[in-house]
């Protein structure tokens, strides 16, 4: 989850490098553009299970960690439109909303907090005329800031859970590897290095652990994962009217 995907220049939040920095709202996701998926946390499942195939990827279920898929195509977010915008009434994963600001850990061995604040320079919205400052005349937090790091305190936080939840589905063998194949017009769209629960096995579980798994929320999790996987035809059907687009737009 250390990812930073779509953080172009990431730089640790300075209160005298960016004293005077302000941020204004940008009403596009042109950053996600190119985010085929985004890892998320399973207190996000529920929700996000509305909308997206919520899977396990990883290059072995050791590393495996939970996602959300959002396109089938290489560097393609099939929720983000030409004009920036995410699909209206679509989950946004936290992942995606905590951008411009990121909390990363330190390298091993240094001194102070374990995590740092960091900020993408590259982002649109800064500059140091319009928006609202970061910090105040005497360098404290401004209520914006102060909300951002509290959100990415709490994202923390569940993915902290959310390592524990992967190990329990590794500790009681639940995942499987699943490829998934999509024929389109003679051509198919291959997505290997995913895993799901195995819903047998899940039935299979001793009475403690099914009833451990009942009060910790896993098994709602679960659930939410397995509802979502039919959202992979939903984005089939996303990709088709994206590809008709293009294929009018080279017509004319």
């Amino acid at each position: 989850m250390a990812e930073v995907l779509f953080y172009e220049r990431p730089v640790p939040l300075n209160r005298t490098v960016h004293k005077d920095l302000r941020l204004k709202g940008v009403p596009s996701m042109r950053f996600a553009a190119k985010a085929h998926s985004v890892p998320l946390t399973g207190v996000e499942f529920p929700l996000a299970a509305r909308d997206v195939p919520i899977l396990f990827a990883g290059s072995s279920i050791e590393d495996a960690g939970p996602m959300a898929l959002l396109g089938l195509r290489q560097d393609e977010n099939l929720l983000v439109d030409a004009q920036g915008q995410w699909a209206p009434n679509t989950y946004i994963p936290a992942f995606v909303r905590r951008y411009p600001f990121v909390l990363a850990e330190k390298p091993a061995g240094q001194e102070g907090e374990d995590f740092t604040v960091f900020l993408d320079e590259a982002f649109e919205g800064f500059g140091e005329t319009e928006g609202e400052r970061l910090f105040k005349e005497d360098g404290s937090d401004s209520e914006m800031l102060a909300r951002a790091v509290g959100f990415l305190g709490e994202f923390q936080q569940h993915v902290t859970r959310t390592r524990w939840f992967m190990d329990q589905l590794r500790k009681h063998e639940l995942l499987e590897p699943r490829n998934i194949r999509l024929e389109k017009e003679g051509k198919a769209i291959n997505l290997n290095g995913l895993f799901v629960v195995n819903e047998d096995k899940l039935r299979q579980l001793d009475e403690q652990t099914a009833h451990e798994f009942l009060r910790e929320g896993v098994l709602g999790w679960i659930y939410a994962h397995l509802l979502s996987l039919p959202n992979i035809d939903r984005l089939a059907r996303l990709l088709d009217a994206r590809e008709q687009a293009e294929a009018g737009a080279t017509r004319n």
